[in-house]
């Protein structure tokens, strides 16, 4: 039987309503436009940079950002999945879903850092046009953190972190869409990165997260952990749902 239309106990983290081909044409919309606008960026991504680079962002909204840059890394996800533990006993079986949806795509943008060579802002000297940025593939660890701009992966775990988290609390999901923006914002007022680096990452985190979350064999997988889980602990699937309908 498809998986849509079991319509008694849900076992995805989308309403009943969304079948399984409507959930997979969201993910891949979603992902096809981030890689767009990746791509359109690389026009404005040294005039920004410069922006950037030029201190020319207000002081206080660059406290704001930096405030919300743990939503980004590995011991800031640390901390929300031992929140999530200490404060909603009944997810602790889908933890590993949710630590799934953050480090995969951060790991994946650090795997293609390895094989991507592109010169952070800070360590930039504007010479030339946005390809002079680029440099040879695979240069594996030899150019070192000033080489691996691309893609972000501060904002491939936020995205993803957000992506799991709005399918474990759907009423959050646009506060956590924001802190994931917020993050990216950080990454290029910071200079570690250029717009078009960040927009990639958010593709990777989307792409990826939605593979443990709504779509594809993680998903799948995951779901078989949860239901195999203790008595009396609620699989991330079905308590989402009543989320969704309370």
């Amino acid at each position: 039987m498809p998986e849509h239309a079991n319509s008694t106990r849900p076992v995805t983290g989308q309403p009943v309503s969304l079948t399984l081909g409507q959930r997979r044409v969201r993910v891949f919309l979603a992902t096809g436009i981030l890689l767009l606008l990746g791509g359109a960026a690389t026009g404005i991504d040294c005039p920004v940079a410069r922006w950037c680079r030029g201190e020319s962002c207000p002081e206080a909204l660059a406290e704001v950002l930096q405030v919300i840059e743990p939503f980004g890394n590995g011991l800031g996800v640390l901390a929300v999945l031992i929140a999530v533990w200490s404060l909603d006993p009944g997810r602790r079986w889908s933890l590993a879903r949710l630590a799934a949806c953050a480090y995969l795509p951060g790991l994946a943008a650090n795997l293609i850092k390895l094989m991507v060579l592109r010169v952070r802002p800070y360590a930039h000297d504007f010479q030339g046009d946005v390809w002079a940025t680029f440099g040879g593939g695979f240069p594996m660890t030899t150019a070192g953190s000033a080489g691996q701009s691309f893609p972000s992966a501060h904002t491939a775990t936020a995205v993803g972190l957000a992506v799991g988290l709005a399918w474990f609390y759907p009423r959050g999901r646009w506060f956590f869409a924001a802190l994931a923006v917020l993050v990216g914002c950080q990454r290029v007022v910071s200079g570690f990165h250029f717009p078009s680096d960040v927009l990639i990452g958010g593709a990777l985190g989307v792409l990826i997260a939605s593979s443990c979350t709504h779509i594809g064999v993680l998903r799948r997988v995951f779901n078989a952990i949860e239901r195999r889980g203790p008595a009396g602990v609620q699989p991330a699937a079905v308590s989402r749902d009543r989320s969704c309908a309370a």
